[in-house]
Protein backbone atom coordinates (compact mmCIF):
# COMPACT_ATOMS: atom_id res chain seq x y z
CA UNK A 1 0.00 0.00 0.00
CA UNK A 2 1.67 3.27 -0.94
CA UNK A 3 1.89 5.62 1.88
CA UNK A 4 -0.85 8.20 -0.08
CA UNK A 5 -3.45 5.05 0.16
CA UNK A 6 -2.14 4.59 3.85
CA UNK A 7 -2.84 8.29 4.76
CA UNK A 8 -6.77 8.20 3.19
CA UNK A 9 -7.14 4.83 5.42
CA UNK A 10 -6.20 6.60 8.15
CA UNK A 11 -8.32 9.95 7.21
CA UNK A 12 -11.76 7.27 6.98
CA UNK A 13 -11.03 5.49 10.05
CA UNK A 14 -13.43 6.98 12.85
CA UNK A 15 -11.38 8.49 15.84
CA UNK A 16 -11.80 6.68 19.45
CA UNK A 17 -14.67 7.67 20.95
CA UNK A 18 -14.29 9.47 24.40
CA UNK A 19 -15.81 9.31 27.60
CA UNK A 20 -17.38 11.18 30.34
CA UNK A 21 -18.55 10.04 33.77
CA UNK A 22 -20.25 13.54 34.86
CA UNK A 23 -23.44 13.89 32.99
CA UNK A 24 -25.26 11.25 30.94
CA UNK A 25 -28.36 12.83 28.76
CA UNK A 26 -30.67 11.13 27.06
CA UNK A 27 -34.23 11.89 25.80
CA UNK A 28 -36.33 13.35 28.63
CA UNK A 29 -33.71 12.27 31.19
CA UNK A 30 -30.46 14.27 33.02
CA UNK A 31 -28.24 12.07 34.98
CA UNK A 32 -25.88 14.12 36.80
CA UNK A 33 -23.06 11.55 38.60
CA UNK A 34 -26.31 8.94 37.82
CA UNK A 35 -28.57 10.92 40.05
CA UNK A 36 -31.97 12.62 38.12
CA UNK A 37 -31.41 16.32 38.07
CA UNK A 38 -34.90 16.59 38.54
CA UNK A 39 -34.83 14.82 41.72
CA UNK A 40 -32.09 16.80 42.80
CA UNK A 41 -34.17 19.87 42.70
CA UNK A 42 -35.73 20.80 46.06
CA UNK A 43 -33.62 17.88 47.66
CA UNK A 44 -29.83 18.76 47.49
CA UNK A 45 -28.50 22.20 48.21
CA UNK A 46 -26.33 24.14 45.65
CA UNK A 47 -23.10 23.25 47.99
CA UNK A 48 -24.13 19.45 48.01
CA UNK A 49 -24.96 19.81 43.91
CA UNK A 50 -21.28 20.97 43.85
CA UNK A 51 -19.36 18.71 45.61
CA UNK A 52 -21.37 15.75 43.55
CA UNK A 53 -20.56 17.20 40.59
CA UNK A 54 -17.11 17.79 41.47
CA UNK A 55 -16.07 14.82 43.42
CA UNK A 56 -18.44 12.31 42.16
CA UNK A 57 -20.34 11.37 45.34
CA UNK A 58 -23.13 12.59 47.21
CA UNK A 59 -21.60 14.71 50.84
CA UNK A 60 -22.52 13.62 53.69
CA UNK A 61 -24.92 16.36 55.56
CA UNK A 62 -21.98 17.76 57.49
CA UNK A 63 -20.02 17.86 54.46
CA UNK A 64 -22.58 19.46 52.77
CA UNK A 65 -23.10 22.10 55.55
CA UNK A 66 -19.50 23.12 55.68
CA UNK A 67 -18.74 23.65 51.97
CA UNK A 68 -22.09 25.44 51.82
CA UNK A 69 -20.37 28.05 54.29
CA UNK A 70 -17.25 27.78 52.34
CA UNK A 71 -19.03 28.83 49.03
CA UNK A 72 -20.56 31.99 50.95
CA UNK A 73 -17.26 32.79 52.71
CA UNK A 74 -15.50 34.44 49.81
CA UNK A 75 -19.35 35.98 48.00
CA UNK A 76 -18.06 39.39 47.95
CA UNK A 77 -15.47 41.26 49.46
CA UNK A 78 -16.52 44.89 48.42
CA UNK A 79 -15.58 47.16 45.78
CA UNK A 80 -11.41 46.78 46.34
CA UNK A 81 -10.50 43.46 45.00
CA UNK A 82 -8.79 43.44 41.13
CA UNK A 83 -11.59 40.92 39.87
CA UNK A 84 -14.35 43.11 41.37
CA UNK A 85 -12.62 46.38 39.51
CA UNK A 86 -12.29 44.75 36.35
CA UNK A 87 -15.59 43.14 35.91
CA UNK A 88 -16.76 47.11 37.06
CA UNK A 89 -14.23 48.72 34.80
CA UNK A 90 -15.36 46.20 32.06
CA UNK A 91 -19.34 47.49 32.81
CA UNK A 92 -18.67 51.03 32.37
CA UNK A 93 -17.78 50.64 28.77
CA UNK A 94 -21.47 49.34 28.45
CA UNK A 95 -20.78 45.71 28.03
CA UNK A 96 -22.41 42.70 28.25
CA UNK A 97 -22.84 41.46 31.64
CA UNK A 98 -21.19 38.34 30.40
CA UNK A 99 -18.11 39.94 29.30
CA UNK A 100 -17.92 42.38 32.78
CA UNK A 101 -18.26 38.56 34.80
CA UNK A 102 -15.41 37.42 32.30
CA UNK A 103 -12.84 40.02 33.27
CA UNK A 104 -13.54 39.61 37.12
CA UNK A 105 -12.71 35.90 36.10
CA UNK A 106 -9.73 36.75 34.59
CA UNK A 107 -8.24 38.96 36.79
CA UNK A 108 -7.84 35.71 39.34
CA UNK A 109 -4.32 35.14 40.00
CA UNK A 110 -1.65 33.90 42.44
CA UNK A 111 -2.13 36.75 44.78
CA UNK A 112 -6.49 36.62 44.58
CA UNK A 113 -8.28 33.53 44.31
CA UNK A 114 -4.75 31.22 43.24
CA UNK A 115 -3.53 31.63 46.89
CA UNK A 116 -5.97 28.47 47.87
CA UNK A 117 -4.06 25.92 45.82
CA UNK A 118 -0.59 27.43 47.19
CA UNK A 119 -1.48 27.00 50.60
CA UNK A 120 -2.69 23.54 49.57
CA UNK A 121 0.76 22.59 48.20
CA UNK A 122 2.45 24.21 51.15
CA UNK A 123 0.48 22.23 54.08
CA UNK A 124 0.92 19.37 52.09
CA UNK A 125 4.88 19.92 51.77
CA UNK A 126 4.76 20.14 55.67
CA UNK A 127 2.59 16.87 55.86
CA UNK A 128 5.25 14.86 54.05
CA UNK A 129 7.59 15.79 56.97
CA UNK A 130 4.77 14.39 59.55
CA UNK A 131 4.60 11.06 57.83
CA UNK A 132 8.47 11.14 57.82
CA UNK A 133 8.28 11.58 61.68
CA UNK A 134 8.22 14.79 62.65
CA UNK A 135 5.44 15.86 64.93
CA UNK A 136 2.85 18.51 63.31
CA UNK A 137 4.37 21.16 65.53
CA UNK A 138 7.96 20.67 64.13
CA UNK A 139 6.87 19.84 60.59
CA UNK A 140 4.81 23.54 60.85
CA UNK A 141 7.89 25.26 62.13
CA UNK A 142 10.29 24.11 59.54
CA UNK A 143 8.01 24.98 56.71
CA UNK A 144 7.30 28.60 58.12
CA UNK A 145 11.00 28.89 58.60
CA UNK A 146 11.49 28.29 55.36
CA UNK A 147 9.13 31.03 54.15
CA UNK A 148 10.89 33.43 56.42
CA UNK A 149 14.45 32.92 55.28
CA UNK A 150 12.78 33.34 52.30
CA UNK A 151 11.65 36.63 53.76
CA UNK A 152 8.08 35.58 51.69
CA UNK A 153 4.84 34.99 53.89
CA UNK A 154 3.56 31.96 53.73
CA UNK A 155 0.84 31.74 50.57
CA UNK A 156 -2.90 31.47 53.29
CA UNK A 157 -1.73 34.09 56.07
CA UNK A 158 -2.30 37.63 56.67
CA UNK A 159 -4.77 40.03 55.14
CA UNK A 160 -3.80 43.57 53.47
CA UNK A 161 -7.32 44.73 54.80
CA UNK A 162 -7.75 42.12 58.38
CA UNK A 163 -5.69 41.92 60.87
CA UNK A 164 -8.43 38.93 62.40
CA UNK A 165 -10.28 37.04 59.25
CA UNK A 166 -13.27 36.69 60.80
CA UNK A 167 -13.97 34.58 57.82
CA UNK A 168 -11.47 32.26 58.72
CA UNK A 169 -12.73 32.07 62.44
CA UNK A 170 -15.63 31.14 61.43
CA UNK A 171 -14.58 28.03 59.14
CA UNK A 172 -13.02 26.90 61.79
CA UNK A 173 -15.42 26.91 63.95
CA UNK A 174 -17.56 25.52 61.72
CA UNK A 175 -14.92 22.14 61.15
CA UNK A 176 -14.53 21.94 64.71
CA UNK A 177 -18.27 21.33 65.26
CA UNK A 178 -19.10 19.51 62.75
CA UNK A 179 -16.14 16.87 63.67
CA UNK A 180 -14.57 17.67 60.15
CA UNK A 181 -11.19 18.72 61.65
CA UNK A 182 -8.37 16.78 59.62
CA UNK A 183 -4.56 16.77 59.21
CA UNK A 184 -4.18 19.71 56.97
CA UNK A 185 -6.47 21.93 59.48
CA UNK A 186 -4.18 20.96 62.13
CA UNK A 187 -1.40 21.85 60.28
CA UNK A 188 -2.39 25.31 59.63
CA UNK A 189 -3.17 25.99 62.92
CA UNK A 190 0.47 25.13 64.28
CA UNK A 191 1.97 27.02 61.69
CA UNK A 192 -0.41 29.86 62.84
CA UNK A 193 1.29 29.50 65.94
CA UNK A 194 4.73 29.30 63.81
CA UNK A 195 4.21 32.31 62.32
CA UNK A 196 4.00 34.32 66.12
CA UNK A 197 7.99 34.14 66.18
CA UNK A 198 8.59 36.27 62.73
CA UNK A 199 6.15 38.70 63.95
CA UNK A 200 8.99 41.42 63.98
CA UNK A 201 10.04 40.12 61.00
CA UNK A 202 7.04 40.39 59.15
CA UNK A 203 6.03 43.59 61.30
CA UNK A 204 2.64 42.82 60.88
CA UNK A 205 -0.26 40.56 62.19
CA UNK A 206 0.15 36.85 60.01
CA UNK A 207 -3.55 34.81 61.04
CA UNK A 208 -4.84 32.47 58.59
CA UNK A 209 -6.71 34.08 56.11
CA UNK A 210 -9.93 33.04 54.67
CA UNK A 211 -7.77 31.43 51.59
CA UNK A 212 -5.92 29.46 54.00
CA UNK A 213 -8.66 28.65 55.71
CA UNK A 214 -10.46 27.06 52.37
CA UNK A 215 -7.38 25.64 51.18
CA UNK A 216 -6.86 23.22 54.90
CA UNK A 217 -10.61 22.61 54.85
CA UNK A 218 -10.86 21.81 50.93
CA UNK A 219 -7.82 19.54 51.34
CA UNK A 220 -9.27 17.67 54.52
CA UNK A 221 -12.49 17.35 52.44
CA UNK A 222 -10.51 15.30 49.60
CA UNK A 223 -10.64 18.57 47.02
CA UNK A 224 -7.55 18.33 44.48
CA UNK A 225 -5.29 21.21 44.79
CA UNK A 226 -6.83 22.76 41.58
CA UNK A 227 -10.40 22.10 42.42
CA UNK A 228 -9.56 24.47 45.44
CA UNK A 229 -8.99 27.50 43.28
CA UNK A 230 -12.35 26.36 41.46
CA UNK A 231 -14.00 26.68 45.22
CA UNK A 232 -13.11 30.38 45.25
CA UNK A 233 -14.68 30.97 41.43
CA UNK A 234 -17.87 29.63 42.51
CA UNK A 235 -17.95 31.02 45.31
CA UNK A 236 -16.79 34.68 43.94
CA UNK A 237 -19.02 34.48 40.72
CA UNK A 238 -22.19 36.14 42.01
CA UNK A 239 -20.35 38.91 43.44
CA UNK A 240 -18.80 39.69 40.11
CA UNK A 241 -22.09 39.50 38.93
CA UNK A 242 -23.68 41.87 41.46
CA UNK A 243 -20.81 44.32 40.97
CA UNK A 244 -21.20 44.71 37.54
CA UNK A 245 -24.88 44.90 37.13
CA UNK A 246 -24.79 47.89 40.01
CA UNK A 247 -22.03 49.74 38.26
CA UNK A 248 -23.67 49.99 34.75
CA UNK A 249 -27.59 50.56 36.75
CA UNK A 250 -26.10 53.42 39.32
CA UNK A 251 -22.99 54.46 37.68
CA UNK A 252 -21.95 57.08 34.43
CA UNK A 253 -20.62 55.28 31.58
CA UNK A 254 -16.45 55.42 31.00
CA UNK A 255 -16.11 57.09 34.30
CA UNK A 256 -12.61 56.91 35.83
CA UNK A 257 -13.18 54.29 39.50
CA UNK A 258 -10.73 55.04 42.44
CA UNK A 259 -11.36 52.16 44.32
CA UNK A 260 -10.37 54.60 47.90
CA UNK A 261 -13.27 57.04 46.71
CA UNK A 262 -16.48 55.09 47.29
CA UNK A 263 -19.46 55.52 50.18
CA UNK A 264 -21.18 52.30 51.15
CA UNK A 265 -25.12 53.29 51.11
CA UNK A 266 -26.44 50.09 51.70
CA UNK A 267 -28.51 48.29 54.71
CA UNK A 268 -26.76 48.73 58.05
CA UNK A 269 -25.48 45.98 59.88
CA UNK A 270 -29.01 43.66 60.74
CA UNK A 271 -29.28 39.99 62.35
CA UNK A 272 -30.29 37.35 59.98
CA UNK A 273 -33.91 35.74 61.22
CA UNK A 274 -34.72 33.42 64.13
CA UNK A 275 -34.48 29.77 62.53
CA UNK A 276 -31.56 30.61 60.43
CA UNK A 277 -28.71 28.84 61.83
Amino acid sequence: MSKMTDRRAQIRTPPDRWHSSLTEISPNKILVRGYPLDEMMGRLGFAEAVYLLLMGELPTPAIGRMLNAVLVSSIDHGVTPPSTLAARNVATTGAPLKDCVAAGILAFGPHHGGDIESCMRFLDSGLSRTRAGMTVQRAAEAIVGECAAANEVPPGFGHRFHTRDPRAARLFQMVLELELEGEHVRLIRACERALEAYKEQFERPLPVNVDGAIAAISADLGFAYELGNAIFLISRLPGLIAHAHEERTRQAPMRQIDPKDNDYDGAQQRRLPEGRK
